[in-house]
């Protein structure tokens, strides 16, 4: 009897949750109609999308680097092996600073983060468009890696801990949203300048970036700090007022408030003695991830380290950078045409990254990432296809450049569709509250060092396989990937951040979890 009684409090508690996360008010407020879903908070969805343009910065360099290192190239007179070290080294750099953004947000909060980023961002914008010669050009490509890697962490992480749970997928897909729009900005300011001079076009290029940092860096000032960091550093009351401006009812942000408290305070069990919210800036973290994780623990750092493998071992940011290269020698040598090309590319990822976003919260993660991998993987044995018979055809088939054009296409919205909004969403939304920034740092400096591995790589080793084998090989990963994403990465759609730990728990650990949870839910209904 008592046992029934529990479930029918925990069910309609749960479904209180659910009108909650969906924009409902519950309690004794009137619940929303059937059939008539509530809204997405405006100002949540303000704080996603100015927090998410910080991705813009990466997506830019991106874009703008594929044509821009066409005329840097001609005009400082650098090697192919400089270029790509020019390419490579901002991903490289990128990963130092995704290391440091974890313990940084921890230590100083997720919003004046996104303002050190866009800093430095800004920085290494301005010494690349004033660069008078390829070392000073590649010290601002460090400087500005540095601002990619923390921007890249904190805007997914700072949105996730803003969003509701059935509106989360949508919102923290976002960063995927602005790189997209940046890489197709690139795109488009590579065509609009190729006519200029080689030794003006390219600096113009890449100085433009300087302008959404400023942006960023004085829009993010009005944006509140994440009520999960506030409530991690004992200041309930402020976290209070932030959850009921980016909620719908003063209802939901008393659950979401209780919700994160008591998920605070089991968290805090974990830690050190001595150690409370008081006192805690992110200590012990690095120790539990890596030195003595817990089972769950493991699963969850496996889930985000592999993603974010995948993510770039795909092969997506070099096939970017040097599309115009593959292109050339299938046998397109005006450069205007090559822009053109990428402009086709750039539109592709932006119209598919857009459904990706607009579905997440819909179909799940699973379906739309499972979906996007085995696409990727039939698009690279396309386009390896396409470039071994150009490679070995003398006349150049139009049909072959044109299966090429298309495999890319296809490759680069099949990656907008998963792997691409969908990495950021998973890193950003699997860790407990205390792991979540230096574990999801963590796991983006892996994306970042495989980034730039690739990147640095790319050029050598298709000259050495050819650019057909070294896609035969890409697909072959991917091939792998969908494996791996099948067995490890488990459906995260429509659970609260707290809840979503439990996916990775053991039965029987997960069992006492829930019914600490369960309690808790007594308690509030």
């Amino acid at each position: 009897m008592e046992a029934a009684q529990l479930d029918n409090n925990k069910k309609s508690h749960s479904q209180q949750q659910m009108q909650l996360d969906a924009g409902g008010s519950g309690g004794d407020a009137a619940v929303p109609s059937q059939g008539k879903a509530a809204g997405l908070n405006r100002y949540a969805l303000a704080c996603a999308l100015l927090a998410s343009t910080n991705s813009t910065l990466l997506g830019y360099d991106i874009g703008v680097m594929s044509g821009a290192v066409l005329f840097i190239k001609e005009n400082l007179k650098i090697s192919s092996v400089q270029v790509e070290i020019l390419v490579g080294v901002l991903n490289i750099c990128s990963l130092f600073g995704s290391l440091a953004s974890g313990k940084t947000s921890d230590y100083i909060g997720r919003r004046k983060t996104i303002v050190l980023a866009a800093t430095t961002f800004l920085i290494g914008a301005v010494l690349m468009g004033f660069a008078p010669s390829y070392p000073f050009l590649l010290a601002g490509r460090v400087v500005a890696g540095i601002g990619v890697g923390y921007s890249l962490m904190i805007a997914p992480v700072y949105t996730a801990e803003l969003s509701p749970a059935m509106n989360r997928g949508f919102l923290t897909s976002l960063p995927e949203v602005f790189i997209v729009i940046g890489i197709l900005v690139g795109y488009i300011v590579n065509y609009a300048l190729s006519g200029l001079p080689s030794n003006i076009n390219w600096r113009i290029m890449l100085g433009l970036a300087a302008v959404p940092s400023l942006v960023i860096g004085f829009g993010v000032m009005a944006m509140p700090e994440s009520p999960r960091w506030l409530v991690m550093q004992g200041k309930p009351d402020e976290a209070k007022r932030v959850l009921i401006r980016i909620s719908n009812s003063p209802q939901e942000a008393e659950l979401r408030l209780q919700e994160i408290t008591d998920s605070a305070s089991r968290e805090f069990q974990f830690l050190h003695s001595g150690i409370s919210s008081n006192t805690w800036r992110g200590q012990g973290v690095w120790k539990e991830l890596l030195f003595k994780p817990s089972k769950p623990v493991r699963r969850m750092l496996v889930a985000a380290v592999g993603i974010n493998f995948f993510m770039q071992a795909s092969g997506n940011d070099a096939v970017i950078y040097y599309t115009p290269e593959v292109f050339r020698a299938a046998g397109i040598h005006n450069k205007r045409q090559l822009f053109g090309v990428n402009v086709i590319m750039g539109l592709s990822k932006a119209a598919f990254v857009m459904v990706s976003a607009f579905y997440l919260d819909r179909f799940g993660r699973r379906p739309l990432l499972l979906l996007g991998s085995t696409g990727m993987a039939l698009s690279l044995f396309v386009l390896g296809l396409g470039s071994k018979i150009l490679q070995h055809s003398d006349s150049k088939p139009l049909w072959a450049v044109t299966m090429c054009i298309v495999a890319v296409c296809g490759f680069v919205s099949f990656f907008s569709i998963g792997l691409g909004p969908i990495t950021w969403v998973y890193s950003s939304e699997i860790f407990p509250s205390r792991l979540r920034a230096q574990g999801s740092g963590l796991a983006i400096s892996v994306n970042r060092l495989v980034s730039g591995v690739v990147s640095m790589t790319f050029l050598t080793v298709s000259m050495k396989i050819s650019f057909g084998g070294m896609f035969f090989v890409l697909g072959g990963i991917m091939v792998v990937g969908t494996v791996f994403f099948y067995v490890v990465m488990p459906e995260t759609k429509g659970k609260s951040l707290e809840e979503i730990q439990f996916l990775f728990q053991d039965k029987e650990g997960g069992d006492l979890e829930r019914k600490e949870v369960r309690r808790v839910d007594l308690e509030l209904t």
